[in-house]
């Protein structure tokens, strides 16, 4: 399914705001919803993959690297609450943006998924204007995070050259 970012935007500081390879992946085990999700995101310039449970998410996200991921919380194998909390304790994979969108809308459902370390919290059914701008915003803020690790890596070389 792969759709291609095309222009990636810079801020007027020449900053990178959006990935040149964006990636979303939508992991949900219901295969409607991931349909449903990608016919959303399609006007977006991004490559879309998914992931039908929790293992195949985890999997996809060492395989695809994904920018964000759109999360479903009641998934077989591993929750959304496990995968979140996996990606974000490791050090590889923590600035993965995750989106989780799910049927729970209980205040302890919100909190739980923010003790796993999700990025924002988006109920179904959902809103594709939302969910859209949602998906604009964080793939942006993750371009920035990236631009600006790369920014301090060279900083870090560069004072330690001679």
């Amino acid at each position: 399914m792969g759709r291609l970012v095309g222009e990636s935007n810079r801020t007027p500081w020449g900053l990178n705001t959006m990935s040149q390879t964006s990636r979303v992946l939508i992991a949900d085990d219901n295969q409607a919803n991931c349909e449903l999700l990608d016919a959303y995101l399609a006007d977006l310039d991004c490559e879309v993959d998914f992931a039908m449970d929790g293992q195949d998410t985890l999997d996809k996200v060492r395989s695809f690297a994904p920018d964000l991921i759109l999360l479903d919380i009641m998934m077989p194998k591993f929750n959304g609450f496990e995968v979140c909390q996996q990606i974000k304790s490791d050090p590889e994979l923590k600035r993965t943006m995750i989106l989780m969108v799910t049927a729970l809308n209980e205040r302890g459902d919100i909190e739980r998924a923010v003790q796993a370390g999700t990025d924002d919290f988006l109920s179904k059914p959902v809103n594709q204007v939302e969910l859209v701008k949602r998906v604009e915003n964080m793939l942006k803020l993750k371009g920035v995070t990236d631009e600006v690790e790369r920014l301090r890596k060279y900083i870090e070389e560069m004072e330690q050259q001679p």
